[in-house]
This record gives structure tokens, sequence and C-alpha cells, in this order.
């Protein structure tokens, strides 16, 4: 199969987290949809093509180390965001402004839960003897395509769902991280 057209597909498959992500973000995000398409367009596009590289860069001898605990930082790291998102949405009180959640700490945990899965393809890459600088840059375009068109969708859908919406994107980042684990925890035999 010819690499471009597999890089894209890889591409798209890597991107729905990022889809996920973004729209959760663009729901509770109530001003700045411009800014925060840009900013989640940049760091996970930026984070999944830069994973995919550094992957092939570590090379499969680390593949072995990483895999024993890299679904449960990704899950980790959704669950805590998630939570806190559910729990923002059932408080009661007068409706507050949205937190800032593109100061860097958050973006950036957002940015390393939705690539870790993109660490494991550079991985691949490298056991294929494939240079992935190509395949890298398909990735990182259409994950931060993706990422724009989430916020807006997200943003849509926030205005008619209000304060609820933070529960929606709070159930979505833990429905992810719950993916993540039964990934790799149930689907692939793999053990603790």
């Amino acid at each position: 199969m010819d690499l471009i057209f597999t890089s894209v597909l890889i591409g798209i498959g890597l991107a729905m987290d990022c889809l996920a992500v973004s729209f959760a973000v663009g729901a509770h995000q109530k001003t700045s949809r411009i800014r925060a398409a840009f900013i989640l367009a940049l760091f996970f596009g930026g984070f999944q093509g830069g994973m995919t590289l550094l992957g092939w860069l570590l090379g499969s001898g680390f593949a072995d180390a990483i895999a024993a605990y890299d679904h449960w930082v990704a899950a980790g790291l959704l669950f805590i965001i998630g939570g806190k998102m559910v729990l923002d949405g059932i408080k009661d009180g007068h409706e507050e402004e949205a937190p800032d959640v593109f100061n860097f700490v958050a973006v950036f945990i957002l940015a390393v839960a939705t690539s870790i899965d993109a660490l494991a393809v550079g991985l691949s890459f490298s056991l294929l003897h494939i240079v992935p600088l190509i395949p890298a840059l398909i990735i990182g375009l259409i994950s931060a395509i993706f990422s724009v068109g989430g916020v807006y969708s997200g943003g849509k859908i926030g205005h008619i769902l209000g304060k609820r919406v933070d529960i929606l994107g709070g159930v979505i980042l833990t429905l992810i991280g719950i993916r993540i684990l039964l990934e790799h925890l149930v689907w692939n035999g793999a053990g603790a």
C-alpha cells in the first residue's frame, strides 16, 4: 500500500482522539474559539507528528519499556481532566466564566494524552524501517485539521447545552481513557 495513503489512514485514526478532545474543549469554551482552535491545532498537530518522530527515534528497544505503562499514563491524565470537567458541570450555582483551558499545563497534558498512540506508530515505523518524516507531517496536519473542526462543532453544541456541556466533555474524555485501557488490557490481551 502506498505510504502516503497509509499515512492518511493512520492520521485519521490517530486524529479521532484529537477531534473528541477538541469537541469537548470547544463545547466548554465560551469565548475565543479562534484562539482555541489555533492553540489546539498547533499543540495536537505538533504533538501527533512529533511523537511519531520521537517513537521512530527511540526505536524498538524502548518500545517494551513504555508499552508497560503508556496506557495508564494516557488514561490517568484523561480521567483527571474529564473528572474535573464533570464536577464543574454538576456544581450548583450561577453560570461561571469558563476556566482558562488554554494554560500551558492543561494543553500540554491533553496533547500528551492524545498523542501516546502516535509514539507507538513511530515505534512501528522504526521496526518496519520506514523513515517517518512525510508520514509524521501528514499525521500532524490531519490532527490539526480535526482539532479545528472539533472546536467549532463543539462550540455549536455548547451554546445549546449550556453548563451540561461540561459534563458531556468530561464524559467524552473519560470514555477515551476507558477505551485506551480496554485496548491495551483487554482487546490486545496484554496484562497490567
